[in-house]
């Protein structure tokens, strides 16, 4: 069986955004680690070293950050979501 790739959402409880990036992965069936950094300033150092951004959520797909919610939109309307969790499931399975 293929290895679905590794998401790790870095967000808050409370951010409207963060809200709808954990839903529509659900929605796609996408299991995603979720990071809250609201009570933590060393997960939210680690975010910001590794997304480049002070913003949640931050979204990263097999370590690779792909931005915030609206970038998770936007790659899920043009299929581009579907076509990189499909990719790094089948390398995993390579």
């Amino acid at each position: 069986m293929a290895q679905r790739p590794k998401i790790t959402v870095y967000g808050n409880e409370y951010c409207s955004y963060c809200l709808a990036a954990r839903l529509l992965l659900k929605k796609k069936g996408l299991e995603f680690e979720d990071v809250l950094v609201t009570s933590d300033p060393s997960l939210r150092d680690e975010m910001e070293r590794l997304s480049g951004s002070t913003s949640v959520p931050q979204v990263f797909i097999d370590g690779v950050s792909i931005g915030g919610f609206d970038e998770l939109y936007v790659m899920d309307q043009k299929g581009e979501l579907d076509r990189l969790t499909a990719r790094c499931a089948t390398a995993a399975s390579d």
